[in-house]
């Protein structure tokens, strides 16, 4: 039995959420923390500028933070035989087969050389199969051919979530498949897009919806009655803001894109949740799996996956200190070495440290400015750590 996380800490982890919260700040959040059966929860400010209060059970988009889930719910396949990590996808997948790289990434879609291996179920679950976002195609003054090719294929993988722009999910793989990939499979880690084809090959593979291999495999098992692709309760759901020079201006109302389900469950950044939700989905993996996983894939799930020639050149921008594990970073080095989780770019992020039992989930509505967390949820991950002693 561990010691509880201290008052003063649980004070003090309080006054950092509040001090974030504001109509020209972040208009509510959610912060949780919990150690073993210790849970605390700050519910501060409204879900809309003005409008209701924050509860504990509100909604939030949580984005990137969709991915860990998407990740869990393969491995229950894997756990079932229904796939296997090593497994080459195209079984599944025949958009995948026989696949061309570029011979430069900002090249011309034709100028390609065949792929010198096939990809596996692995290389999706690690981000290596050959596609996704790099921070060079940011820089660039004129779009990439493949990102602009991307772009009028409705994709959405290389960019912000946009559930009403993409199409079916046959037909979202059906453009991706016409498109070369970036490197070769097994090469270099790329963030996103693996977990969008992973709900694809869910769904090939178990032969039902991807909503509902979630459901079965992760949500039901863990009673997380709240998490799904779109929101039944609109009263519920937060008022997704960005930040621009004149202040904060809505970037997706209650009835806006989360309201409806998606002709497309991107398992990469679909998810509506809730803090308890995703508390209920930490302590599957503090519990070794318990009861939805093995104790073999939640290993699998919490360890660096990436080799050295893999993570190299990949910048802080995206993996800012961490590495990659299946869906998930993991903390390799330093104090918190063992933690795991990952952020949502329209405001939330969710950590979860085995070594101290200790789980941190913040979940607001305001979208990130930059790729680096915005600091209320590094300070309140601070002061979780600070309430341990």
């Amino acid at each position: 039995m561990t010691d509880p996380l201290s008052p003063a800490g649980l004070e003090r982890f309080g006054e950092v959420a509040a001090g974030h919260v504001g109509p020209d700040k972040i208009p509510g959040l959610v912060a949780l923390v919990s150690r073993e059966e210790q849970v605390h929860v700050e519910t501060l400010g409204s879900l809309s500028v003005g409008g209701p209060p924050v509860r504990r059970d509100s909604l939030f988009r949580i984005a990137s933070t969709s991915k860990p889930v998407t990740g869990a719910a393969i491995m229950a396949l894997v756990d079932e035989s229904v796939v296997r990590l090593d497994d080459p996808v195209e079984r599944w997948l025949p958009e995948l087969a026989d696949r061309r790289v570029l011979h430069r990434m900002d090249g011309p879609l034709d100028d390609t050389v065949p792929a010198a291996r096939q990809i596996t179920v692995r290389d999706l679950l690690t981000f290596t199969f050959g596609f996704g976002m790099v921070v060079e195609m940011f820089m660039a003054a004129q779009p990439w051919p493949v990102v602009q090719a991307a772009t009028d294929l409705r994709l959405c993988t290389l960019g912000p979530p946009n559930p009403d722009e993409q199409p079916d999910s046959d037909t979202w793989m059906a453009g991706l498949g016409s498109l070369p990939l970036l490197a070769e499979p097994g090469q270099h880690w790329m963030y996103n897009t693996g977990a969008s084809v992973l709900g694809v090959l869910a769904v090939r593979a178990a032969g039902i919806p991807f909503a509902e291999v979630l459901r079965t495999r992760m949500f039901e098992p863990l009673g997380m009655r709240d998490t799904a692709f779109w929101a039944s309760d609109l009263s519920r759901l937060a008022t997704a803001y960005v930040s621009t020079t004149d202040g904060l201006q809505v970037w997706d109302p209650p009835d806006g894109q989360w309201s409806h389900p998606p002709a497309f469950a991107d398992g990469a950044a679909g998810l509506v949740s809730t803090a308890d939700d995703l508390l209920a989905f930490a302590r599957m993996f503090l519990s070794t799996g318990a009861p939805a996983l093995s104790e073999e894939a939640v290993a699998q799930m919490t360890r660096d996956q990436l080799t050295p020639p893999q993570r190299a050149g990949t910048p802080d921008a995206f993996l800012h200190g961490r590495s990659w594990s299946l869906c998930q970073s993991v903390i390799t080095e330093g104090p918190r070495a063992g933690a795991f989780g990952w952020d949502g770019g329209l405001g939330t992020s969710w950590l979860v440290d085995p070594a101290h039992a200790l789980v941190v989930i913040v979940l607001t509505q305001r979208v990130w400015e930059t790729s680096q967390p915005p600091a209320v949820h590094d300070e309140l991950q601070d002061a979780a750590y600070a309430a341990l002693t």
